[in-house]
This record gives C-alpha cells, sequence and structure tokens, in this order.
C-alpha cells in the first residue's frame, strides 16, 4: 500500500521554516571568538531535520544543499574546525537561499539553481572537496575500468529501524539496479541477543555485499543516501586499487566529494525511480505537486493545550445553558419567565466568553514578528557602516495573526528608515558627543482595547527646517503657513514627500511613509510620529488586537443604521446652523475650538436624502483620519457594541466609504463607515484657518 506523503507536506515546510528561523536567531547570537556548543548544535540540528524532511519527501536540491552546509557545521562541532566570521555570512545567506527554495516547492514551483550553486561551491571550497572530488572520481574510474565491482559494508545504528527506514527494501533496490546474478550479500548476526533481551525496534545486525556491475558508484550510493546518518557505510573497489572509504566520514570523504561535483548542483540523482518504494512514492508526489503555477495558500496556528482547555470548557457550559433553555421551551408559561431571562443572561455570558476564547486562538505573541529585526539590523547596519544595537521590550505582548501578517511590512519599512535617515554615521555620533553605537528599540503593549508598537531610535530626528522647506518646494504647504512642530512631522506621510538627496536602495525613493500610513489605516489603526532634534524620533503605531470583532458606534442617518469604529471617534456634540460656516457648494465647516473642522453629510454621500441644506439640531460626531479630524453629521445615536466585521469585497464588491457590514441582533445589516475615505469626499479646506485670522 502506498502512501500519499503530499499531506504531511505543509507540516514539513512550517518545520522547515521554524528550523531556518532557529538557525538564523542562533547565528545572529554568535559570537565566533567564543562559540557555544549547544548553539552550534541547536543550528546543525535544525539543518540536520531539514536535510532528512526533504530527503523523505523528495525535495531533493533542499536535501543535496543541506547536506553541504551540514559537513562543515559537523566538522565546527566535533572540533576539527573552528568557527569564523566568514563562516556566518555563509550559513546566514544559506539560511536565506534554503528559505527561498521551500517558498518555491511551496508554491509548487521548481527552485532556484543558480543561487544554490555559488553558495555549495564556497562550502565546497572551505571543505577542500574540489580537490579531493577529482582524485576519487579519476581512481573510481580506473576502478571500475579493472573490475567494476564493490563491497559494501553496512553497520546500522541501533535506531535505523525507528526513523522509518527498512535495510531489506534498500537490498531489494540494489539488486534489481545491479542485477540479481551480480549481487551477494552477507548477514553479519554475532551483535544479535539472546531472544530474552532483544529489543524488536533496535537494528543489530551487519550487512557485507558483493556487487559485481560497471553501474556508476554514484547510483548505488543514492540507494543509501537516505540512510548515510543512520548507518556507517563503507564502499571497496574489489580489486583493492583504492582504499576503502569510510562513510561515517561523509562530511569529508572522497566518495561524498565525488558525488558533490559530479552532480549538478541543486539535481536529484538520475536513479529516482530506482529507490526505495516510500521514497519514489514521494518523489513522484513531489513532481506532481510542481504542476500548478501557485499552489493554494494554506496557514495554521500553533495553540497551546490551554487555550484549547479554556475552548472545550466553555462549549461545555455553552451546551448547558442550551439544554436549560431548550426544557424551558418545552412547557413555557408566564411563571416561568425569570427563568428564562436569567437563562438568556447565561447564554450571553457563555457567548461572550466563548468568543473571547476562540480570539484568542488566532493570538500570537509579537516576538513572531520582531524576530526578522535583528538580521535586517545587521544587513543594513553593515551595508551603511553604521553600528547599531536593537533592543526589543514588550516580544509576549500578544496580538491577531492576521494583523501581525499585515504590519510586518510597515514595520521593515519603518526600521529601515531609521537606521537609513534616523542614525547618524559613527563619525557623527561621535562628535555629537554620543556613543558610536545607535539604538534602536521596538517596543510593544496593550493600551485599553489596542496594542501600541513603537519603533524608536537614538539619531538625528527630524529637520523640521528641511522637511518643510521641502514641502514648500513641492507645494504642498504655503510658504505664509505657521504650522507646529508636530504638523511639520506628519508632513512626511505625504504622499510622494521626501528629503533623500540621492536615491538608495534601502530608502528615499519618494514613496514610503505614505504607504506604510495607508496600509496602517487599512488595519483600522493609525500612526503618529514624535522626535526632537539630537535625541531621536518615535514612531507610534496603534492598532486594534484583531480584524474579524471591531468596537462599534451605531449611529442613525434617516432610515437607516451604520457603524463608526469606536477608535475613530473624538467626540460627539449637538450642532445648530449658526455655528456653521458655508465654503462652497454644500460644503460646511465648523469651527471647533482652535481648528475647523469640515462637514460630511452622509444622508448626501449615500443618496439618502435630498435636501442639500443643514438640518438645524443635528448630531456631530467628531472623527479622526489621515491624522486629520472631520466632522459627520447623523440623526441620532444609537449606542455602542462589538460587531463582527464582515467583507463586502469577497461577499460583493468594493464600496467607496464603506469597509466592511455586520449582522446586527435584528437580523438587518448594518455598513460600517470607512473614516479615511469618508473624509476624501470633503472640498479642501484650510485646517488651521482660525490661527491666521488671529495673527492677522
Amino acid at each position: 500500500m502506498s502512501v500519499d506523503l503530499s499531506q504531511f507536506h505543509q507540516v514539513f515546510f512550517e518545520e522547515s521554516f521554524e528550523g531556518l528561523d532557529v538557525m538564523e536567531s542562533e547565528l545572529l547570537d554568535m559570537d565566533p571568538a567564543d562559540v557555544d556548543d549547544e548553539t552550534v548544535n541547536n543550528i546543525f540540528r535544525a539543518a540536520h531535520s531539514i536535510k532528512g524532511g526533504a530527503g523523505t519527501f523528495g525535495f531533493m536540491p533542499v536535501s543535496e544543499f543541506t547536506h553541504v552546509l551540514e559537513t562543515l557545521l559537523d566538522e565546527i562541532r566535533s572540533g576539527k574546525r573552528s568557527m569564523e566570521p566568514r563562516y556566518v555570512d555563509l550559513f546566514l545567506q544559506s539560511v536565506d537561499c534554503l528559505r527561498g527554495m521551500l517558498s518555491d516547492m511551496q508554491d509548487g514551483n521548481d527552485p532556484e539553481k543558480e543561487r544554490p550553486a555559488e553558495l555549495r561551491k564556497e562550502f565546497e571550497v572551505i571543505l577542500g572537496m574540489e580537490q579531493e572530488a577529482a582524485a576519487t572520481e579519476e581512481a573510481v574510474s580506473d576502478s571500475d575500468e579493472k573490475d567494476g565491482g564493490w563491497l559494501i559494508d553496512v553497520h546500522p545504528h541501533t535506531d535505523l529501524l525507528m526513523t522509518g527506514n527498512e535495510p531489506f527494501r534498500m537490498f531489494r533496490e540494489l539488486r534489481e539496479l545491479v542485477g540479481e546474478d551480480n549481487f551477494e550479500v552477507t548477514a553479519d548476526t554475532d551483535n544479535i541477543p539472546e531472544l530474552s533481551s532483544l529489543t524488536p525496534e533496535e537494528c543489530v545486525t551487519n550487512w557485507q555485499m558483493k556487487v559485481t556491475t560497471s553501474t556508476p558508484i554514484d547510483d548505488i550510493k543514492a540507494i543509501f543516501e537516505w540512510v548515510e546518518d543512520e548507518c556507517d557505510l563503507t564502499y571497496s573497489p574489489l580489486t583493492g586499487a583504492v582504499e576503502a572509504v569510510s562513510e561515517d566520514q561523509d562530511q569529508q570523504s572522497q566518495e561524498t566529494s565525488a558525488t558533490a561535483s559530479e552532480e549538478s548542483p541543486g539535481q536529484a540523482p538520475d536513479k529516482t525511480s530506482e529507490k526505495t518504494p516510500v521514497v519514489a512514492e514521494a518523489q513522484k508526489t513531489a513532481k506532481s505537486a510542481k504542476a500548478p503555477k501557485k499552489a493554494a495558500e494554506s496557514s495554521s496556528i500553533r495553540v497551546s493545550i490551554d487555550k484549547v482547555d479554556s475552548l472545550i470548557n466553555m462549549v461545555g457550559e455553552l451546551v448547558i445553558t442550551q439544554s436549560m433553555l431548550g426544557q424551558l421551551g418545552q412547557d413555557f408559561d408566564l411563571s416561568r419567565l425569570a427563568k428564562l431571562q436569567e437563562g438568556l443572561s447565561q447564554l450571553e455570558q457563555n457567548t461572550r466568553e466563548l468568543q473571547e476564547s476562540v480570539m484568542k486562538i488566532r493570538m500570537m505573541p509579537i516576538s513572531f514578528a520582531f524576530s526578522r529585526f535583528p538580521r535586517l539590523v545587521r544587513d543594513l547596519g553593515g551595508q551603511l557602516g553604521k553600528k547599531v544595537i536593537l533592543e526589543t521590550i514588550g516580544e509576549q505582548t500578544e496580538l491577531d495573526k492576521t494583523v501581525m501578517e499585515k504590519i510586518n511590512d510597515p514595520l521593515v519599512h519603518l526600521v529601515r528608515n531609521s537606521m537609513d535617515h534616523g542614525l547618524e554615521t559613527t563619525e557623527q555620533r561621535i562628535a555629537a558627543g554620543k556613543s558610536e553605537e545607535g539604538t534602536i528599540t521596538l517596543n510593544a503593549y496593550h493600551q485599553g482595547g489596542n496594542i501600541v508598537i513603537e519603533v524608536a531610535d537614538d539619531g538625528a530626528g527630524l529637520n523640521e527646517d528641511r522637511i518643510l522647506k521641502k514641502a514648500i518646494e513641492k507645494g504642498l504647504v504655503p510658504e505664509n503657513n505657521n504650522l507646529t512642530p508636530e504638523e511639520i512631522h506628519n508632513l512626511i506621510f505625504l504622499p510622494g514627500f521626501s528629503t533623500a538627496e540621492a536615491v538608495s536602495d534601502i530608502s528615499g525613493r519618494g514613496v514610503g511613509m505614505d504607504v506604510v500610513r495607508r496600509n496602517i489605516q487599512a488595519l483600522n489603526g493609525s500612526i503618529e510620529v514624535k522626535s526632537q532634534r539630537n535625541v531621536g524620533s518615535t514612531f507610534i503605531i496603534r492598532l486594534p488586537l484583531t480584524l474579524a470583532i471591531l468596537d462599534g458606534q451605531l449611529v442613525k442617518v434617516c432610515e437607516e443604521t451604520y457603524i463608526f469604529p469606536l477608535v475613530s471617534i473624538v467626540e460627539s456634540i449637538q450642532i445648530h446652523r449658526s455655528s456653521l460656516n458655508h465654503v462652497t457648494g454644500s460644503q460646511y465647516v465648523m469651527q471647533l475650538r482652535d481648528e475647523y473642522i469640515p462637514i460630511v453629510r452622509l444622508d448626501q454621500i449615500f443618496g439618502l436624502r435630498d435636501d442639500k441644506d443643514v438640518v438645524d439640531e443635528m448630531m456631530l460626531v467628531v472623527v479622526e483620519g489621515d491624522n486629520e479630524k472631520i466632522g459627520i453629521v447623523v440623526d441620532d445615536l444609537l449606542g455602542q457594541q462589538q460587531v463582527v466585521i464582515k467583507s463586502l469585497e469577497q461577499n460583493y464588491q468594493k464600496v467607496s466609504g464603506i469597509s466592511g457590514a455586520t449582522i446586527l441582533g435584528d437580523g438587518t445589516v448594518a455598513l460600517i463607515i470607512d473614516i479615511s475615505s469618508i473624509g476624501k469626499n470633503i472640498v479642501p479646506v484650510k485646517r488651521n484657518q482660525n490661527r491666521s485670522e488671529k495673527a492677522a
């Protein structure tokens, strides 16, 4: 019976990516001058697991590339070679390469070949394998011409059977490869204990095989490559022309070197059809998986058993409440009304607790997002010639998985911006009386119903004069402006704004901060910046804990019910026509303390009311979007509640001014207002008109 190994592919990819994360983290923390043995062992184990899994599932390019990486690691951990800084760089490049190869295979595509071949060449030069490979290849060729046969000694480790390998299948495949008349096998049973002390799961038998064949040695070795780490393998030419080669030292052996140089890097052996049945099935499945250009996306979350237990308990409570209400419904009368109300109250509580338990399953520590930045800071620091220390705080702060995935790109851009624009060069820092090492701090914490993420640096801070000058040059603000420092800082979020003198690969392309703000606002979040010259800058991101649940304010406009995100609301006030100023057309503004805010009427935007005049004694909800306030006219405020967000774009189509929909308790559908989009419907208004008037 063949096993469909494709069902395990996703687990393999997830575990492999986790292994690469472990390798990268350990390498970044490593001091080549003082290497901890456990650190090298952790890296080796991760690489070994990836290699073994890739071989099992037939992903041979990954398995073969990881093998040469594992060889160097094994020499380091055994003390044969010392760790060097250049090795760390090479290992990190290999982690990136493997991550790309695995991503390609996960998508059903062929992995890149050029980069793995380049890195593999570097490993072989370090290991001195090229010269050894040439010598061995010549010796093997001579031996094949003289006799064409090999003695193969197989000494399995006792745990061979526990890893799913079966020697008989390998021997059968070898016999089919060379022919039954050219194959002899002898078992060494000297190590088999008495029956009473025999452990069936342990392999205690050794074998010697004699094959007389002209088949290339690489094809023979391909049969045993699945167990080369679980066996001591020795290949000896029958003529004795070449000394026996032990695969117990395969990391630096001549035969392994011959295989490494003779095969094209990243390519599987030609005789894949002659592997063991399980492996052949794995390779067949892997090849068939390459047909589509893009595999269906799949992701999973690892959940602690405590969260699962809590969820099960909540379901149990819900079942009990449902049973109680069911009994009340069978024979209900008014005398049992109090009992019914009690049951409904209990049902509401159980539902809320169940909702909270389910939401916790999606919550992950933000350390998953922060973990990519040590590598990013290290690489950019070397590229920019800056010494930078990365500090992370609040790594266990939990955030919804979807939010975390979407916040990655904005965080990367902010860190790159701090590295390039924020932090000074070593010479500039010393001249300013600072330490030569700059510091970037990533901090996360909960605040109310939101999560706050801060990206701070101790660099030069924002140059307000330079920012304002650039904004005037681009026509973004008038020359006779009277902007506060905070307003000048916010100019960096305008589309196309950049103070970079030259375009670089790191930042300064004229697009960036506006995209960061737009992406964060798409998550119903906000971003602000605080900066002080020669002290540093801090970018503060506020996000909802989850995108599935929204704390909303229900409002009534005509006969329709809409929902405003509670996080966007600044205040609600009663308005009178006398407090409004007419600007142009149907556009009004209102003076609210020290600023003028534009007025938006949902009834006009959505065509609910023909009257274009502002009705007296209406409610005005002041909201903030894109770092600017607007006032939205509504007929009434209905109440606040949590709502489950349903995507209009997925179920219907994208609608301007609407970010989603929800189903209310009475079964009606209410639309959720997109504050940022609604603000774009207003006529541009001079935001600080009153300040100019006062100055005049």
